[in-house]
């Protein structure tokens, strides 16, 4: 099908986002895959009206029948949808203080590509020069296989990048730009597509809820290690934003000071989350004993030259989430953390179980610690549910998403 019949068709993103089968799609998502009854009850909907949902998800090329769930003997048996991987594309940038990734994600939430660079965050300008080439690329790789099937860019990116630098222990002035340039905006002028700007945390937790541990549960508290630490929240099957679209941000939760030598003193009684639990604060430690790191690259030699010192910081890092994770359970009422990160599977699966074991000798009286799990998704969360925000996610109606008006509608509501 060409882009322009399918514009004649209404498979744009504005359209992919109405209500009903918006919601049709992510039950189906949830579900793999579903008869129509089972889809009428998953989304409360009648009979009638998934037929015409589900007739209209087909002819837009969006989900497709995988086959028949027979029951006995008797009856008709039951046609089976699901997905169609190739029905629609997105595009995901994460950005980070050391790193810039790009992915290009199918409606199945499948990672088809990706281009990543691992280096100090340059100015924006030159920042954009670098995105908008990895865009094209990827948006060149999906025309190839579906052609006018990319429906936006999703961008994911901390707040106040130019904030905490020195807990943080970097030294990288072009940072300060970021908080006043609005990255959306300019790449959505540079790319021609429509950009949809997200906090990178919960970009990762919205990958978690929609293609991980979400298919299990509708209630967790999301936790990611990376060069600081980010957050999600998810409630009753739907991420949460806030009021400023900073729910989750674990990041300057307050904690104890640290006991690393390597940590310096906070200004004050506490300290945040970031000081201690985050890459930065493993490369200030390992820097502290003798073994220099300038970037994500160079951890696993700096690990495997001095596996002390990521002893040391495991425990400090394990010793301050157990406050922030107890916290969250008693005021959102949660069973489930979801811990995740940058540092590959076996040091996260070392985290989180010692975090178990911490959590049950800290967990108060009549209370039981939250159930722990290990993400899915670690390095490629941000890119993989940044990419999912123009397939799926119901925005403010404006193409542009940026600092300045960001995304205003979650999941589970309705707009005029």
């Amino acid at each position: 099908m060409t882009s322009a019949s399918m514009a004649e068709r209404g498979l744009t993103s504005a359209r992919i986002r109405h209500y009903h089968h918006r919601i049709v799609l992510q039950r189906l998502r949830r579900l793999g895959e579903a008869s129509k009854a089972d889809l009428a009850r998953a989304a409360n909907l009648t009979n009638t009206a998934i037929g015409e949902i589900v007739s209209d998800l087909q002819s837009y090329g969006l989900i497709s029948v995988v086959g028949k769930r027979y029951h006995g003997q008797r009856g008709q048996p039951a046609t089976l949808l699901r997905l169609e991987p190739t029905g629609a594309y997105g595009i995901g940038v994460r950005i980070d203080r050391n790193r810039i990734e790009t992915a290009l994600v199918d409606l199945g939430g499948n990672l088809v590509d990706k281009r990543s660079h691992d280096h100090p965050l340059p100015p924006p300008q030159e920042a954009l020069a670098l995105i908008a080439a990895d865009v094209a690329a990827l948006h060149a790789t999906a025309e190839d296989a579906s052609p006018g099937r990319v429906l936006g860019i999703g961008l994911a990116q901390p707040y106040n990048l130019g904030a905490w630098l020195d807990r943080l222990n970097l030294d990288i002035p072009a940072l300060a730009q970021w908080d006043s340039f609005d990255f959306a905006a300019a790449l959505q002028e540079a790319v021609g597509l429509d950009v949809h700007a997200e906090n990178d945390g919960t970009a990762a937790a919205i990958a978690e809820l929609f293609y991980g541990f979400g298919r299990e549960s509708d209630d967790f508290v999301y936790f990611f290690i990376g060069p600081a630490i980010g957050g999600g929240v998810v409630l009753a099957g739907d991420y949460r934003r806030g009021a400023t679209g900073n729910a989750g941000d674990v990041a300057v939760l307050p904690v104890p000071p640290s006991r690393l030598p390597s940590t310096p003193p906070p200004k004050g009684p506490f300290d945040i989350l970031l000081a201690r639990a985050s890459i930065a604060a493993l490369m200030r430690h390992l820097d502290w004993h003798g073994h220099k790191v300038s970037g994500p690259n160079d951890l696993p030699a700096a690990i495997a030259a001095c596996p002390q010192a990521l002893e040391e910081w495991i425990a400090d890092c394990v010793e301050a989430l157990v406050g922030p994770v107890l916290s969250a359970q008693a005021l959102l009422d949660v069973p489930n953390v979801v811990l995740d990160g940058d540092l590959g599977p076996p040091i996260m699966k070392e985290i989180v179980a010692r975090l178990e074991t911490a959590l049950v000798a800290a967990i108060p009286e009549a209370r039981s610690a939250p159930t722990l799990r290990l993400g899915t998704f670690g390095s490629t969360a941000h890119a993989l549910g940044a990419a999912t925000l123009p397939l799926f996610i119901d925005f403010a109606p404006r193409a542009t998403v940026s600092a300045s008006a960001r995304p205003i509608a979650s999941l589970g509501e309705t707009r005029a």
